[in-house]
């Protein structure tokens, strides 16, 4: 994990390696003024040099000012380091989440990696940043003042090693406890992300079930279960605070009881001066505050260790999908061929998702793929991109299996137009030309004649300029479908994949795309998933999916005659009618 969360300081590196050392210059000059103090006080006050005490205080402001000059340039420096340690690492997770399969992506839950790129990294950034500020400082203020504690007297400060040694034995043991908290309390976090996230995507359902209620205790019982588990987290920490000022002050009172006998001495003679007590009660403030920042530095150090394993788990993730060492980087035509293709989702699932799939399509040709729910009829046409690896058997596109292709290659000859239709924030054009960013005006609003997406693009006030909103909420489901499909028609594939991209159109809209298809592209490969026997009948061929298996394949009328599934699905969609499809 460390080495992880290191590599992406990258370009930052020198600035974290001078604020250490800013921070020691100013621990330096906050050691110097208390001898200076003892000195004024011995020399300067009882020995009635008044020379003595303006000179040494002149000394003193040149001290503080470069105390001064060495903490701002630590504060600087730390705060640049940090954040471009944040930047990083949401860059670094990033762009890792998007070399992910489905099946890295299936791994983590989009809550999941929301809370890793905002809470997680925010710690990490806070805990590094106090780091850099105190992790030098801190030790190196306490390290000083003892050496100079000893330098004046060893047996006044073996008092401050012995509380040191104490309180770090406590804070130990503590972190040990404390740790399995934290980890737990940002897994709650995702909890509570994946509440709200689905709460505003789906904020139209929650209205209309007038579900408002249901989800306000959803969210509540997450935030409970966070804020209960950083009280159990906290009744540990909270203990270090008010054990570390009691030993401090047990410090100083011995210190002071000590001193005072040193400095009355035995028979007359003294084994401490005054402004040596002086000093000695100083450092001590010094190790008090240091000891402070140290609790600090374990608390944060706490907290972000379960952060940073998080965010190591995304960055370190490698994707299930590799490209071949010598990838082909053409594809030849829409030709597709599944030989004995079995297929899982899990390597240990009892049961693979798919059976035995043997499967030819020649290039051009238009196949329409029908069945029940769960009978794998997605699982299929997500291989023929490669967004998953067959278990067994193979694939080939263009006569060539489609794991030997450059991904990037394969993926933009195949669109693939999904069932849950995606637009993002932008105008018409901006989210059309995701198919193509070269993509002329033109071609744009011939792919969307194509599409029937012209139909009501033209009726707009900004046509092809308006904006669409986040997620195309301010479109309906067929116009958002029929924008999907001439986004993909923008690739020019050399296949084309509908996933029941028509469900959300009218029958009539529906013939009018599968009679554009077939007139202006006749050299795609065309598959169309659906659920209506009358999106698919003028298909070359259907193939009725059953269970993960192919149950049948052939013409429309050829399914009629000898396909049972095919014949109850068109009977009851049509109310036994043979000739509804000539009436239609």
């Amino acid at each position: 994990m460390l080495k992880t969360l290191a590599k992406q300081i990258g370009e930052f590196k020198l600035t974290a390696i001078i604020s250490p050392l800013f921070m020691i210059g100013e621990v330096i000059c906050e050691m110097i003024i208390p001898v200076l103090m003892g000195q004024i006080v011995d020399r300067g006050i009882y020995g009635g040099d008044m020379r003595f005490i303006g000179t040494t205080g002149i000394r003193m402001i040149i001290v503080a000012l470069a105390g001064l000059f060495c903490g701002m340039m630590g504060a600087y420096t730390r705060a640049k380091a940090s954040a471009g340690l944040g930047r990083n690492l949401r860059k670094a997770m990033y762009d890792n989440v998007q070399t992910f399969s489905f099946a890295n992506i299936d791994k983590f839950s989009t809550s999941g990696l929301v809370t890793r790129m905002t809470t997680d990294v925010t710690n990490i950034q806070n805990a590094f940043q106090m780091l850099l500020a105190m992790a030098v400082r801190a030790p190196g203020s306490m390290i000083v003042a003892m050496c100079m504690s000893f330098y004046i007297s060893a047996r006044l400060a073996s008092i401050y090693l012995g509380a040191v040694l104490f309180l770090s034995l406590v804070m130990v043991l503590l972190m040990g406890s404390t740790t399995k908290y934290f980890k737990r309390v940002f897994e709650k976090y995702d909890a509570l992300n994946e509440s709200v996230q689905e709460n505003v995507s789906a904020i139209r359902v929650v209205k209309s079930y007038v579900r408002e209620e249901h989800e306000i205790s959803r969210f509540e019982t997450a935030a409970l279960n966070i804020y209960r588990m950083f009280i159990s987290a906290e009744k540990r920490v909270v203990t270090v605070g008010p054990l570390m000022s009691a030993t401090v002050y047990t410090c100083i009172l011995l210190i002071s009881w000590m001193g005072a006998h040193m400095i009355v001495g035995v028979n007359g003679v003294s084994s401490l001066t005054t402004g040596e007590l002086m000093s000695l009660l100083t450092y001590c403030m010094n190790i008090l505050m240091s000891l402070m920042m140290v609790s600090f530095i374990f608390v944060m150090l706490t907290m972000s260790e379960a952060s940073g394993r998080r965010i190591a788990e995304v960055i370190g993730e490698e994707s299930s999908l590799k490209n071949p060492e010598n990838p082909v980087m053409t594809v030849k035509d829409g030709g597709i061929v599944f030989e004995h293709v079995n297929f899982s989702y899990h390597a240990d699932s009892a049961e693979p998702v798919l059976k035995d799939i043997n499967l030819s399509i020649t290039s051009g040709e238009s196949i329409g793929i029908i069945g029940g729910t769960g009978s794998a009829k997605s699982s299929l046409v997500n291989l023929i991109s490669r967004l998953y690896d067959v278990t067994a058997g193979s694939i080939r596109v263009g006569g060539v299996d489609v794991r030997d292709y450059d991904m990037e290659v394969l993926r933009d000859q195949v669109a693939v137009v999904l069932q849950k239709n995606v637009l993002f924030s932008g105008t018409i054009y901006e989210n059309l030309r995701w198919g193509d960013p070269d993509a002329t005006e033109e071609e744009c609003r011939r792919a969307c004649q194509l599409a029937c997406a012209d139909e009501f693009i033209e009726k707009l006030p900004e046509r092809y300029e308006t904006r669409i909103e986040q997620g195309g909420s301010n479109v309906s489901g067929g116009q958002r479908q029929r924008l999907c499909i001439a986004r993909a028609l923008l690739k020019k594939p050399k296949i084309l994949i509908l996933d029941d991209s028509t469900s959300a159109v009218d029958t009539a809209t529906d013939a009018k795309i599968r009679s554009a298809f077939a007139e202006m592209i006749p050299d795609t490969t065309k598959i169309i998933i659906a659920q209506r026997v009358l999106s698919v009948q003028d298909c070359d061929r259907i193939i009725v999916m059953d269970d993960g298996r192919i149950d049948g394949i052939g013409t429309h009328q050829e399914l009629l005659e000898h396909n049972a599934i095919y014949r109850e699905v068109y009977e009851s969609q049509t109310g036994g009618d043979r000739d509804f499809d000539e009436k239609e």
